[in-house]
């Protein structure tokens, strides 16, 4: 059989392009489909959850996040330079409008040293107070530069990840549309705009609405949705009568800032029709003067989107070769920013899997294991996001009960357990294995010799951190970077074995080091040995 390339990739935003990048550090070859010629101008995400972060600063992007995130704190600030302003004119900086009683608190405080806002983020609209936060957690903790990271936007991201792409040499391929598909048990056929590609696999990373997703046949059952929903970037006249930050009133929600422009109205009307239509200035002031009270005037629109809270997720992530990511399998309302940090973490889940399946080497099930470890955590963020809506809505029960979440918000507790949701430290997956570290998160170990375990996983290998060099792993030196190497904050621990997504598989402590375990876990996840080691 002939293949034009080991695995077709459709959609380039950045779950397909984060998915190719580790396609292609896996070894194999990958072609990325886009039928857009440029990137989505659209306004979209406006910021990344930790795994996220550190997925991307286990590749070494750490830097271009750093650069994304200060040009965003230098929008922030240019937002509350105006909002001073309007204040001086004679309206109270922050002044909420027309609101219902206990409507969330006003936007970000004003940015701290360094220039961050201070804030941690919302749940239904409802604004999270950092200084609340119980920063004894040790869950908010030990994440290493990672932590420093967060108000990067869709847009940037791309952009890195397009970079990132490039560098790699991945080709992509774009103006090229997916109109077709034919899969069998070697492969599938794909049809496209520009003629016929066959490749071993086929990932469709292309968005909510996934050709791929319906060609293939996957369910994709769910709810359906209540709201009707905008969010822009305009030039807005009127907005001094407007609270910063996010507001609930009797007809619905809505936030104004962190940047300038920024308008987001959640409605609780029938989703409208022509829904593919562009925003008209028109259409986006009488939504925004419905969910304000407010006679905001809409001069122009640099960039419209609507969307709705229409919550569904494939039952499964893969049917034979086809196999979904993103958006493709999972959509929802972006409420609490969950949906682009989903995406790239299926995304780094199932590229060394599908790499090593391509390759070969993958042991029995590895690919069926994406599915088994990735569903879990969409569910949860439908879930999520359906609570949400469930807050925002503006009945006389709904705001009854969002009084009752915003005082619990209020507290050091409430703060802490939204914000660690948020932000995403919960996730795990489920290894066999009793050491706490197992199935969580790499902690970001500083070494002596100045470098991070981080620093040792960009090339996209399994890692065995061996300090006292007695491992035995021999057999998988080809799969496998081993790092001899004193870790002064964390002497107890006598070994760990680091997925390359940057997830431990098997890990022990001084005293309690359990050979025949860390075989389990090598064979489980990188297969059987080499018959002679290398």
């Amino acid at each position: 059989m002939t293949y034009d390339v080991d695995v077709v990739v459709a959609g380039a935003g950045p779950v397909g392009l984060m998915l190719a990048c580790e396609l292609a550090i896996g070894g194999v070859s990958v072609v990325v489909l886009e039928r857009r010629t440029d990137v989505d101008p659209t306004i979209k995400a406006g910021a990344l959850n930790l795994p996220a972060v550190e997925a991307l600063y286990r590749r070494g992007l750490l830097p271009a996040l750093t650069e994304a995130q200060r040009q965003t704190y230098e929008l922030f600030a240019t937002f509350m330079r105006e909002r001073a302003a309007q204040a001086g004119a004679g309206g109270p900086e922050g002044a909420a409008g027309p609101s219902a009683p206990g409507a969330g608190s006003g936007g970000p405080s004003k940015p701290k040293a360094g220039g961050a806002p201070k804030f941690a983020g919302h749940f239904a609209g409802i604004m999270l107070d950092a200084g609340r936060l119980d920063l004894t957690d040790p869950e908010l903790g030990g994440h290493g530069p990672a932590e420093r990271v967060t108000m990067v936007s869709q847009q940037q991201l791309e952009a890195i990840l397009g970079e990132r792409a490039a560098e790699l040499g991945v080709d992509v391929r774009r103006g090229v549309e997916v109109t077709g598909l034919e899969a069998d048990g070697d492969g599938v056929t794909v049809a496209t705009t520009a003629g016929p590609l066959r490749g071993r696999w086929l990932a469709g990373c292309d968005g909510g609405r996934s050709t791929v997703r319906k060609l293939a046949g996957f369910e994709f059952p769910g709810t359906g949705p209540e709201i009707t929903a905008y969010q822009a970037l305009a030039e807005l006249e009127g907005t001094e009568a407007l609270g910063a930050g996010w507001q609930a009133t009797p007809t619905g929600v809505y936030a104004h800032g962190p940047v300038p422009g920024r308008i987001l109205t959640v409605g609780f009307e029938a989703p409208l029709a022509g829904r593919d239509d562009p925003v008209t200035p028109g259409e986006l002031q009488a939504a925004v003067r419905h969910v304000t009270g407010a006679e905001v005037t809409v001069t122009g629109i640099r960039s419209a989107t609507r969307f709705t809270d229409n919550a569904r997720q494939a039952t499964t992530y893969r049917r034979g070769r086809v196999l979904l990511a993103g958006d493709a399998a999972h959509v929802h309302s972006p409420f609490g920013g969950q949906g682009l940090n989903l995406g790239i973490g299926d995304a780094m889940n199932l590229g060394w899997k599908l790499a090593a399946t391509v390759r070969g080497e993958a042991p029995d099930g590895l690919l069926d294991t994406y599915t088994a470890e990735r569903h879990p955590i969409g569910a949860w963020v439908l879930d999520w996001t359906r609570a949400q809506v469930a807050l925002m809505r503006p009945d006389p029960h709904a705001r009854a009960l969002r009084r009752v979440v915003e005082n619990l918000a209020g507290t050091v507790s409430g703060t802490t357990y939204l914000a660690k949701r948020i932000a995403g430290v919960w996730q795990r997956y489920d290894m066999p294995g009793d050491h706490p570290l197992t199935g969580a998160s790499a902690p970001d170990l500083e070494l002596a010799d100045g470098s991070r375990l981080a620093d040792h996983l960009h090339g996209g290998h399994a890692l065995l951190f061996d300090p006292d060099g007695v491992l035995p792993a021999g057999g998988y030196r080809d799969r496998l970077t081993v790092l001899h190497a004193v870790c002064p904050q964390r002497p107890e621990l006598a070994g760990l074995l680091v997925r390359p997504d940057g997830f431990v598989a098997w890990a022990a402590d001084a005293g309690a080091v359990d050979l025949p375990s860390l075989q389990n876990a090598l064979t489980t996840w990188l297969g059987a040995p080499a018959t002679v080691p290398r």
